[in-house]
């Protein structure tokens, strides 16, 4: 296979020498063979010297890199790739862990894999393609999905319609790559817990499966507390603290979501009435609560996606802890998390810090948390470290 051929500035092949997997366009000085979007092309430096293989796009990332060594990208290679990924979780305690039966299988980066997300629901995997270079190998990545994980995924559902570039113009339509159709969702378990999830119409694959050692954590400091979920969406951190607190209120501002919520506490506790679901916008609840709980959850979504909007989600970190932290009853603790990927740790924190200091309470961290392991970070791409979250006491 003759693959196309990106060239370096001179002195801009440090990066890449340091393994981090982009190269940005304004690092290239030459492409030979007029690559199309999602071909495979080989990266050298400006003296002749191989650096990487990995997947071409026009725009600021012009190449992801998926190897540091030259090889044949086809078939045995992808397959390699899967199995050492599918390893990890499980020398990871996650694949295979009794009571749970969801997991990240492919976290992109982080497993040499950039441009591809993978998350196992039971028997069903689902695929997005956040690149043409892997939308085009679907298929073949599909049926390694089910070889590599050995029959235990019998159903591989593609959701990249909507994680494509919009301008590689794609025609991307979701649907069963290979497998049969396992239908729109099903009942998964999280730690002997079961939770409804909807892979076609649910948000990302269907379940943010990134919370699971925070919503574990949870259940530590829930006992006999009055718990207030915000952005609830399906109920994960209520149905954790159900376990033990002496009430639990779920707020979200979609009805579908507080359904679904309230659907995943009646599947866990029956009808319990300790739980209660809220349709609202959350800043407008905060502001109208008088100290009526002593844990708080607040894990919305991306506040910032791009850089251009990273002022204007700093602002609404520290708006939305300020709420909180002032409205939490005394001995209260709230988790409180950020999952956009341009908010560094440190400007959360100070985000975080800023707000507290304007209330004037007393404010400890308790613990400082993350991704769980099925979502690695690589060292060298400090980028892929997308959640951060702090367990606050506020006295």
């Amino acid at each position: 296979m003759t693959l196309a051929r990106v060239s370096l500035k001179k002195g801009k092949d440090q990066s890449v020498r340091r393994y981090h997997p982009w190269i940005f366009s304004g690092a290239i000085s030459e492409t030979t063979g007029s690559p199309a979007e999602g071909d495979v092309v080989e990266v050298f430096a400006s003296d002749g010297t191989y650096l990487a293989t990995g997947h071409w796009a026009p725009g600021s990332i012009a190449v992801r890199i998926f190897s540091f060594r030259r090889c044949e990208p086809e078939r045995e290679f992808f397959r390699k790739k899967l199995y050492d990924a599918f390893a990890f979780r499980l020398n990871a305690g996650i694949a295979g862990r009794s009571g749970t039966d969801v997991w990240r299988m492919i976290h992109g980066e982080g497993d040499g894999l950039p441009g591809l997300i993978v998350d196992i629901y039971g028997s069903v995997a689902v695929l997005q393609a956040h690149t043409a270079g892997f939308w085009h190998i679907r298929s073949m990545i599909a049926e390694l999905i089910i070889e590599v994980l050995q029959g235990t995924v019998t159903s591989v559902y593609d959701k990249s319609e909507a994680t494509l570039p919009y301008m590689a113009k794609l025609g991307a339509v979701n649907r069963y790559l290979a497998g049969e159709d396992a239908g729109a969702g099903a009942i998964v378990t999280e730690n002997g817990m079961k939770f409804s999830v909807n892979w076609q119409t649910g948000q990302k694959t269907g379940f943010f499966i990134d919370q699971r050692d925070s919503r574990s954590l949870l259940t530590t400091y829930s006992e006999g507390r009055r718990v207030l979920n915000m952005f609830g969406y399906s109920g994960g951190f209520s149905v954790y603290a159900m376990q033990n607190a002496a009430a639990v209120h779920t707020v979200d501002s979609s009805s579908a979501a507080i359904a679904l919520a309230d659907e995943n506490v009646r599947m866990n506790y029956g009808d319990d009435i300790r739980h209660k679901g809220y349709v609202a916008d959350a800043f407008t609840y905060l502001a109208e609560i008088n100290r009526d709980y002593d844990l708080m959850v607040l894990d919305p979504p991306a506040f910032a996606k791009h850089h251009n909007a990273l002022d204007k989600a700093l602002q609404g970190y520290r708006r939305l802890n300020a709420i909180a932290i002032e409205k939490i009853r005394p001995g209260g603790i709230i988790f409180t998390f950020s999952c956009s990927q341009v908010v560094s740790r440190e400007d959360f924190r100070r985000s975080v810090f800023v707000a507290a200091a304007n209330t004037g309470r007393n404010v400890r961290i308790l613990h400082q948390t993350g991704q769980p392991p099925d979502h690695p970070v690589s060292i060298y791409h400090p980028e892929s470290e997308y959640l951060k979250g702090l367990v606050l006491f506020i006295e």
